[in-house]
């Protein structure tokens, strides 16, 4: 049978001491509210682009609709 603790939708990540009092003095007064949050937000960011790498761009076709919409709400004039 699983323990319970496997089923914590978090895990322990150990980095430096001197890494991670360096990201509390980066992060003071930015908006994160802890060394925690802007690592999550830092990994989220990284994955995000590593998963869009190799993507195929838009076409001219589809940049040309999306300017067309943006025109129709009033974003371009």
């Amino acid at each position: 049978m699983e323990k319970s603790r496997n089923k914590d939708p978090k895990v322990t990540i150990k980095i430096p001491r001197p890494l991670y009092n360096n990201l509390k003095e980066i992060i003071a007064g930015s908006g994160f509210d802890s060394a925690t949050d802007f690592i999550v937000y830092v990994l989220r960011d990284i994955i995000s682009h590593e998963l869009y790498r190799g993507k195929e761009s838009l076409s001219a076709g589809e940049i040309d609709i999306i300017r067309k919409r943006l025109k129709a709400l009033g974003y371009f004039s």
